[in-house]
């Protein structure tokens, strides 16, 4: 689905600076209330690369979504990005490779039509994630295939005002 951009590495020099950002990672100490949990101190600084993701339920990638962009997650769309992935396009730190390829196709549960009402709302919930013109373009063409999916490139995107990595 997707890959951490680089494995979690200890890196400073003494030996109670490691063993310290160990416990930390691992969550064998605390940090004051309020503060970052250090997983995602870690995540936030490491790219989350997608290379291969067939997307999922919408609801559970729209809490994910939710929580990465609160940490400022950086996301790279680098490969295939289909269905509920292409909700990566919301958040402020993504960047989309020109040779990506993202599908997009109307909410289903596994390729059922939903009741209308349903329909219309998860077909709300995504378009809130991406910006114009590419949101026109899901809600009048793109929302109505939910066998299959419309190809877009990522130059395509990038030509949309994706910033591209």
């Amino acid at each position: 689905m997707w890959e951490q951009a680089t494995r979690l590495r200890v890196l400073p020099r003494f030996a109670a600076r490691r063993i310290a950002g160990a416990l930390l990672v691992f969550g064998l100490i605390g940090m004051p209330p309020g503060a970052p949990r250090a997983q995602e101190v870690y995540l936030a600084a490491n790219p989350i690369i997608v290379t291969a993701d067939r997307g999922g339920y919408l609801g559970k990638r729209s809490d994910q979504i939710d929580r990465m962009r609160s940490i400022g997650q950086r996301v790279e769309l680098r490969g295939t990005c289909l269905s509920a992935c292409t909700m990566y396009l919301s958040l402020p730190n993504v960047c989309v490779a020109p040779d990506a390829v993202l599908g997009f196709h109307g909410p289903s549960k596994n390729g059922i039509p939903l009741p209308q009402r349903d329909f219309d709302y998860w077909s709300q919930v995504m378009a809130r994630n991406y910006s114009e013109p590419l949101r026109s373009w899901f809600m009048t063409k793109a929302r109505f295939i939910t066998n299959g999916y419309y190809k877009v490139s990522g130059a395509e995107l990038i030509r949309m005002g994706y910033p591209q990595c």
